[in-house]
């Protein structure tokens, strides 16, 4: 359960930043990124989602996961990447990885974080996957993440990362399922009683089950390829896979035309 709204404040998209902004944004990578402070529950869950993420990758593309050959000729993009976490975190395979964000501050977030760690084969941009498919722009792999349950136009979000994916490529959409537990948990338990994540985060209103997914993209030309659950052990304080996608989900689909 990523929360990607905690840096809501705008800048100008073209903006030549000042050393004291520079410096501004520098501390705010390291908060998004510190294991040990607010976003430490997220860094946790992103380790968790992750593996999983690669290796669905490695199967569908029929590659190791040490393959760096493999890994430095794929084209991922991530749609609503927030501080850059996830991105820069499959750039470390090797892939070259673009982030795209509505938020402008969440995009210098990411960048200033890349440049901290020398990750160069990872790219931000302040712009929308709708922007992407008018400049006619695919990749071999489109992961949206926790993104499509603070969309309203839920169908039309998955409609244009559909049109992002390349024929036999793979396309990777987490979220939360639309259930009385979901609801419990991610918002009653994560925002109102152990407060991972500020209080209106998420309306459960938009949370989203399987098989509305299942339905949006296998019209699309595209077959399930992957399915898996995410579940928190209190006691190791840990995410892992799971078959229970009664909260955290993530679906794998091939595109086949």
């Amino acid at each position: 359960m990523l929360d990607k709204s905690k840096l809501s404040a705008k800048i100008a998209e073209n903006t030549t930043l000042n050393p004291q902004e520079i410096e501004k944004f520098d501390g705010l990578a390291k908060e998004w990124w510190d294991e040990n402070g607010k976003m430490k529950s997220a860094i946790k869950f992103n380790q968790a989602r992750v593996a999983y993420i690669q290796s669905e990758i490695c199967i569908h593309f029929h590659m190791a996961s040490d393959d760096i050959t493999s890994w430095s000729q794929l084209d991922i993009l991530e749609v609503g990447s927030g501080g850059g976490m996830l991105s820069e975190s499959l750039a470390q395979f090797g892939a070259t990885v673009k982030g795209i964000d509505a938020s402008a501050v969440s995009v210098e977030v990411a960048r200033r974080h890349a440049k901290q760690t020398a990750t160069t084969n990872v790219s931000y941009e302040h712009t929308l996957s709708k922007d992407l498919v008018e400049q006619g722009r695919t990749f071999d792999v489109v992961i949206n993440a926790e993104v499509i349950e603070h969309v309203l136009d839920q169908e039309m979000l998955i409609d244009e990362c559909c049109k992002l994916v390349k024929p036999g490529g793979l396309l990777i959409v987490a979220t939360l399922n639309k259930t009385l537990k979901a609801y419990v948990v991610a918002i009653l338990g994560a925002e109102y009683v152990l407060r991972y994540l500020p209080i209106g985060t998420h309306d459960w209103r938009y949370f989203v089950k399987p098989k509305t997914l299942y339905h949006w993209i296998e019209n699309r030309g595209f077959e399930l390829s992957g399915e898996t659950g995410m579940s928190y052990n209190p006691l190791s304080g840990k995410w892992h896979y799971s078959t229970n996608k009664s909260v955290n989900y993530c679906l794998c689909f091939r595109k086949v035309n």
